[in-house]
């Protein structure tokens, strides 16, 4: 059966406005709401970019994961081995925890380190704990965000020191960002910390977003002369959280106010539309075989999408499925996706679910869907090849 078909919705036009343009100096940025998924803006949002110092999310990432997995505790003791000291603690000039040669510091320590300080010699130390070397610690980076969905990522060392072959991209960050953020709220709380002394010496949260008042509470910086000025961080305001990346700016006050400027007009420009119910049905999706020729599908939470006020727009919505499906098809299985685009932005792509289960079909009726897919088959063919691909 192969091949891929798509069935298309079109939502009728929504009450919603054409905001005030907004153009971004990053050259690599994205805006980002939390709850609905919708993309408020993008710029260069899937090209690759050098992510410096903002790969530590990733970092941090794997040691949230080992703690959750009980391999590791907040009181896990993480040595400074040489390595470590030299490359990333005070003898290299770059961001530093200050830790001292051979010491041995608790894991609670070290995350601040990371998250507070951007401490080199933290992650370096982290990553020998964890997988040996910083090397294989990138592997393991590379795996973990993979399994989140994010293909694009790779990294190749726990710090983001400049290497060829590690790459990021804007959207991608917003999604480990949000994964973060709604995994390990407690061990997030760190981000939010304005200072953190170690070895006598306190440093300031390099995240300048959090003295704006703003609602801001996390993330991470980045600076190297590859990759530019840039930030991944997180605002709530009333109830609201936004995420916003910015890359590639010249200077630190740069970032600062364009991640500022994006994060206010955010929350300034847009309104939030209930597009669908919770449980309500949402479309339809062939099945082949089946006791039923198609199966209803339903979202699983209200789906909702943050517009732009003040006037008048379209809003389409595509249901993406690899198809027909084929029985059985399980109640509550994801078979499909609803993608739903403003312009030229898609600004919501959410599962959607069986409402019901199909059962295998009588052999007459699977003769005829049978005959059905021998002489259609080819259109599906022919529009795979003409759309990008379903996910």
């Amino acid at each position: 059966m192969g091949g891929f078909i798509l069935a298309f919705v079109l939502l009728a036009s929504v009450a919603a406005g054409h905001a005030q343009g907004f153009q971004s100096q990053a050259p690599f940025a994205l805006l980002l709401d939390s709850d609905t998924g919708a993309v408020l803006y993008e710029k260069a949002a899937d090209e690759l970019m050098v992510p410096a110092s903002m790969a530590k999310l990733a970092t941090v990432l794997v040691a949230f994961e080992e703690l959750a997995a009980g391999r590791l505790t907040l009181d896990s003791e993480i040595g400074i081995s040489e390595n470590a000291w030299r490359k990333g603690g005070a003898p290299s000039g770059g961001s530093t925890m200050f830790a001292l040669l051979n010491s041995r510091i608790k894991l609670s320590d070290i995350l601040h380190g990371i998250i507070i300080q951007s401490g080199n010699d933290a992650c370096i130390a982290l990553a020998e704990a964890i997988a040996g070397d910083e090397a294989t610690f990138g592997r393991v980076m590379t795996e973990r965000v993979r399994a989140l969905g994010l293909t694009k990522s790779v990294f190749r060392n726990a710090t983001g020191m400049a290497d060829p072959q590690q790459r990021v991209t804007a959207r991608e960050l917003a999604r480990l960002a949000e994964h973060i953020i709604k995994t390990y709220p407690d061990l997030y709380k760190i981000f939010g910390e304005r200072d953190f002394t170690w070895n006598k010496i306190r440093q300031q949260n390099r995240n300048p977003l959090l003295t704006m008042e703003i609602g801001a509470d996390g993330l991470k910086t980045g600076n190297i002369d590859e990759a530019g000025y840039g930030l991944v961080g997180s605002a709530v305001q009333n109830g609201q959280r936004l995420i916003v990346v910015v890359n590639g700016l010249k200077t630190a006050r740069d970032r600062a106010n364009e991640a500022r400027k994006l994060l206010e007009w955010g929350f300034r420009a847009f309104e939030r539309r209930q597009l669908f119910a919770d449980g309500e049905i949402v479309g339809e999706a062939s099945v082949y075989g089946g006791a039923k020729g198609r199966v209803s599908l339903r979202s699983k939470g209200t789906i909702s999408l943050l517009l732009p006020r003040g006037s008048s727009e379209r809003v389409a919505a595509r249901i993406v499925y690899r198809g027909p499906l084929t029985v059985p098809v399980q109640e509550g299985a994801a078979v499909a996706r609803l993608v739903v685009t403003r312009g030229d932005v898609t600004t919501l792509d959410v599962p959607l679910y069986a409402a019901e289960t199909i059962q295998a079909g009588t052999l007459q009726s699977r003769a005829l869907d049978a005959l059905f897919e021998a002489t259609t088959g080819w259109v599906r063919k022919a529009l795979s090849r003409s759309v990008s691909g379903p996910t």
